[in-house]
């Protein structure tokens, strides 16, 4: 028997920026911050808001004389415009210089921004290999928010790329040898259309809840995978009847770093199957956002136990792989899509498990 797919070569991945929509704040930050200054993508970004629901995100520097428009150089927001520290030019969330303190405004100068979307308050953003526009888009319908906790969110930094990060969605064996999860099986073979993978699995976790009670967690995980950015897992808990949706979120920083954001939110539980330790005295109202503090912990802990092998790791191009590996090199051609110039050179391969194996 042989499986079929697209090489991506034989050295190291081909571009730590594959194409794709990227994480790079929540409104609640922007809102909060009023101007966000980063890297994203090897880029240096500001992001801000005009107070009318409208977002941008742009390159930081001024077209007219290259200052930088970030907080720490003196860049502010004043009436929804951002306004250069070096001589006063102001942007619309368009990019276009709409005022200057001593001239009519030059067309000319108008800034870099960058396409967004917004899924639930999350704002992404679209990188495009060699600046082009949008190929597809992320999920229309965010998800119904009625009876559901906010959203908890964390994010951890190290040195990584997105395609590995992703990649566990359908590495099975790790979450056995890694993380101790027990009776872990696929629900159903990998599907792919397009940018969309789609993967579910099911499997069996003990934790110990306030490091006091042990608990054996029945999971079933749906997880949604738009690029390379974008993973959204939806989680049924059946021991208690507890429901968990978890976005994993791996945005590039510079070429070496990756920041990895963990965006959770738990259904209110109001008759659970089972009670957790304290969890029956609280009322019904707190139990959600309780329990979403709780699971987000687990996963971090989850993510701090892959970050020592994925800050350490070397990229495999041919992996020498196992007859139970066969999900790995179908997420491996499903990536190939977002690197255009490796997938107009790759060639099919045919590569059979027995070879794979040695």
């Amino acid at each position: 028997m042989s499986s079929r797919f697209v090489a991506l070569g034989s050295g190291p991945l081909p571009s730590p920026f594959p194409e794709g929509w990227y994480f790079v704040a929540s409104r609640q930050e922007v809102q909060k911050a009023g101007l966000i200054h980063r890297t994203w993508m090897g880029e240096t970004i500001v992001i801000w808001h005009d107070g009318k629901g409208n977002v941008c995100v742009a390159d930081s520097f001024c077209p007219h004389l290259g200052a930088d428009m970030g907080p720490a150089a003196g860049g502010r927001v004043c009436e929804g415009r951002l306004v250069c520290p070096f001589h006063g030019f102001e942007f619309d969330v368009t990019g276009r210089c709409v005022a200057t303190p001593y001239a009519r405004p030059p067309k000319a100068a108008r800034l870099r921004t960058f396409e967004t979307r917004e899924v639930l308050g999350l704002i992404f953003v679209w990188w495009g290999n060699e600046g082009r526009e949008p190929r597809w888009s992320l999920p229309g319908d965010a998800p119904a928010q009625d009876g559901w906790s906010s959203l908890d969110i964390s994010t951890v930094r190290f040195p990584g790329h997105p395609q590995e990060t992703t990649e566990n969605s359908v590495d099975l064996g790790h979450l056995r040898y890694v993380h101790g999860y027990g009776n872990v099986k696929r629900v159903e073979r990998a599907s792919v259309d397009g940018p969309l993978l789609v993967s579910r699995f099911e499997f069996r976790r003990s934790r110990k809840i306030a490091g006091v009670a042990k608990l054996t967690f029945d999971v079933s995980a749906d997880t949604v995978i738009y690029g390379l950015g974008y993973s959204y897992v939806q989680i049924r808990e059946h021991t208690i009847g507890m429901d968990l949706r978890l976005w994993v979120l791996a945005t590039p920083v510079d070429g070496t770093l990756v920041d990895l954001s963990l965006v959770s939110q738990v259904r209110e539980i109001r008759k659970p199957k089972r009670w957790i330790v304290g969890l029956g005295f609280l009322p019904p109202k707190l139990r959600a956002p309780i329990m979403n503090k709780i699971m987000a912990a687990f996963q971090m802990d989850d993510v701090r136990q892959d970050l020592v092998i994925w800050s350490r790791k070397r990229y495999r191009s041919r992996p020498r792989l196992c007859t139970s590996d066969g999900e790995i090199m179908r997420y491996r051609r499903y990536c190939a899509q977002f690197y255009p110039e490796q997938q107009q050179s790759a060639r099919p391969v045919t590569v059979s498990l027995r070879d794979a194996a040695r």
